[in-house]
């Protein structure tokens, strides 16, 4: 299966400086990866999953060029603030103590509960698993060390309420959001502001005390910051430290990709650069890679209007997280993708049908090399899934390939696909299905095609596949 050479490049959009752009890697060592990962405050919705399954696509892709990742995906389960909803993360309460006292529970709890539903959707979307997974709470000495060092560089300064990271001594501060910083200034994507004390709009907190509006907060540690209001420095840090934090921890002081949502440019992201680089001086990030939102009948996804769905609520429906994936495929991750109940019956469908080509293929073959070709530059073009996944098709219906090399090319595909081609057998067929199916052959030759419909979808609904033959039916 190894046929593509270790040293083909891989290129990929850069936020940072708008264009593609060939991976800058060290091949002697693993490619060092950040994702923001999840608040676990509440059930993941199908959205986040389009995140992991971006990000999953891309550490394939990096084992199919023959490179060894090592990915970090946090978990944030303290300080990430209710105000982040209206573009100022530094306001608003607590989203884990929101949860806590909305269930009742201890944030702990709250945190366990939602990190093991996560893991249990991801893995049904058929994702690699991190090589690494902290949580925000146990890397709290690691944030208070790099925010002692912005104070000790003079990049950051303490108030009665906070700690605040001095934007105005950062010269490039909106390099990534290409913002004008005299808007920002002037509140342009700002909430109110809290503390009266902050020098400058755009500065964000790095630790917030436990005084005014968090004077009840669940999660606090005793830092060596010390507040006149708080002398023993007892806090919580803000969201932004924490990937600062955790990456340098785990990666050191410059990764090779950064990856998140485009929704963090603008603040997030440009917070984390400001910060690490002026903590470590170096650069953060050599590659930024952000991806798009999904859409639900053309809109935002909303929990008010009961479309913030989740992998349970396909699974509800008859749907798998593998059909969800096989959806992601379709749409490439800088582009909105929207989410409808029919696009993912469609997928599923199409899904179905793969697997039932698939089964019928000999075993016994040899890879395509004109076509892992194709597949390989179609994933190195800036992760092109689309038509990536276009390929399994025209493959299936290429004549000069033999079935047993069908096969094998499309196993290889599938290391990056992802769709368990590998754990697709023939199966045996109930009495009660076949049943169905002839009753549709008596409805077809009456043209009841009404009741022919109606008699696939249920047999589809139960999770088998009706194809049609010359001699009759297959069932699979």
């Amino acid at each position: 299966m190894d046929i593509i050479p270790r040293t083909m490049t891989l290129e990929l959009y850069n936020t940072l400086s708008r264009k593609i752009e060939a991976l800058d890697l060290d091949l002697s060592s693993p490619v060092r990866m950040y994702h923001c990962g999840p608040t676990v405050y509440w059930v993941q919705h199908i959205g986040n999953m389009r995140a992991v399954f971006v990000v999953d696509v891309l550490v394939r892709t990096l084992h199919l060029l023959g490179l060894e990742t090592k990915l970090v995906r946090n978990i944030t389960d303290v300080g990430h603030l209710t105000g982040d909803n209206l573009g100022d993360a530094d306001t608003g309460a607590d989203r884990m103590e929101n949860a806590s006292l909305r269930e009742k529970t201890s944030p702990e709890e709250i945190a366990k509960k939602y990190i093991d539903i996560y893991l249990n959707h991801v893995n049904k979307l058929g994702s690699l698993p991190p090589e690494h997974f902290p949580k925000a709470t146990d890397h709290i000495p690691q944030m208070i060390e790099m925010v002692e060092t912005l104070i000790q560089n003079g990049f950051a300064y303490i108030t009665p309420k906070a700690v605040y990271f001095d934007t105005s001594k950062v010269a490039d501060y909106t390099k990534l959001s290409r913002q004008k910083l005299e808007d920002l200034q002037n509140g342009t994507g700002h909430g109110n502001v809290s503390d009266g004390d902050k020098k400058n709009s755009t500065d964000f907190s790095l630790w917030f005390f436990k005084t005014g509006t968090h004077q009840n907060a669940l999660q606090t540690w005793v830092s060596p910051f010390a507040s006149p209001l708080v002398p023993e420095g007892r806090g919580f840090p803000g969201w932004h430290i924490e990937c600062s934090a955790m990456s340098k921890y785990y990666l050191g002081d410059t990764l090779d990709i950064h990856i998140g949502g485009i929704e963090h440019v603008p603040i997030h992201h440009t917070n984390e650069i400001a910060q690490s680089e002026s903590a470590n001086n170096k650069t953060f990030a050599k590659h930024w890679l952000h991806y798009e939102h999904l859409l639900v009948d053309d809109s935002k996804m909303s929990k008010s209007e009961g479309t913030s769905y989740t992998v349970d609520d396909l699974e509800e429906r008859g749907f798998s997280g593998v059909s969800l994936r096989y959806f992601f495929l379709q749409a490439h991750y800088r582009s909105k993708q929207n989410f409808t109940w029919d696009s993912l019956s469609a997928s599923q469908t199409a899904l179905k049908k793969l697997y039932s080509a698939f089964i019928k293929l000999p075993t016994g073959g040899t890879t395509s090399k004109e076509y892992s070709e194709l597949f390989v530059k179609a994933l190195t073009n800036d992760l092109g899934t689309p038509a990536a996944l276009a390929l399994t098709w025209e493959l299936l219906k290429d004549s000069s390939v033999s079935g047993a090399d069908k096969r094998a090319t499309l196993l290889y595909f599938d290391s990056v696909l992802g769709l368990s081609l590998d754990q697709q057998t023939s199966r045996d067929i109930p009495d009660s299905i076949k049943h169905l199916a002839e009753k549709r052959i008596v409805a077809k030759s009456e043209k009841d095609w009404e009741l022919a419909d109606k008699l696939r979808s249920e047999i589809e609904s139960l999770g088998f596949t009706l194809s049609d033959t010359k001699d009759g039916y297959d069932l699979r």
